[in-house]
């Protein structure tokens, strides 16, 4: 009975320090990161909660309902931003939103569309945007991997961080040669706008 009883206790404190740490060590969308751990500074991780903070009350005051279908994550001024949305305009404008935060580094959307598939318009907007990735790879006054590019209905949307104002035009330029395109949504940032810079 004894036994039982010190067993029981054993077990009964493992579960309650197991569910502890499971609670206090959701990190990024579930992962297990000890807050203890973040390898952030302290100065950091409260740059990155008020522009979590930022990015979440802009979306919201786009439409309430993202406040269920959309969430957002900071990290190092890197966004990430999940959920579902009824279109790609929404998905776009979200994207928009993020870039446009003060301090963003990269943007990383994995937004799910609602909407039916169109293979013959997204297969044109793929050629689209596959033409403005090589146009500015090949351009060596262009540092492609800052550039993230989406096309919807011949639209081209460009987020990403210029290192110069010679260079942000010049990735504009490119995408308005390219055949079939309707119009250049840009919204690209100054390295020296940044709030958060590589030292």
């Amino acid at each position: 009975m004894k036994n039982r009883l010190i067993l029981y206790f054993f077990i009964s404190l493992s579960l309650s320090l197991t569910a502890c740490v499971g609670v206090g060590s959701k990190g990024l969308f579930g992962t297990g990161v000890s807050v203890a751990l973040d390898p952030r500074t302290v100065g950091t991780q409260i740059d990155d909660s008020i522009m979590q903070k930022t990015i979440s009350a802009k979306i919201l005051a786009k439409d309430k309902k993202y406040l269920i279908s959309v969430k957002t994550k900071v990290l190092d001024g890197r966004i990430f931003i999940t959920g579902k949305v009824d279109n790609p305009e929404e998905k776009l404008l979200i994207t928009k939103l993020a870039w446009e935060t003060k301090g963003a580094r990269s943007v990383r959307n994995d937004i799910k569309i609602k909407e039916e598939f169109n293979f013959k318009q997204s297969a044109k907007d793929v050629l689209i945007t596959s033409q403005l990735r090589t146009a500015i790879i090949v351009n060596k006054n262009v540092k492609a991997t800052n550039y993230q590019i989406d096309t919807y209905k011949k639209k081209i949307y460009i987020y990403g961080i210029a290192l110069t104002l010679e260079e942000k035009d010049l990735v504009i330029s490119e995408a308005k040669e390219i055949l079939d395109v309707e119009d250049v949504i840009a919204s690209i940032i100054l390295v020296e706008d940044l709030r958060i810079q590589r030292e």
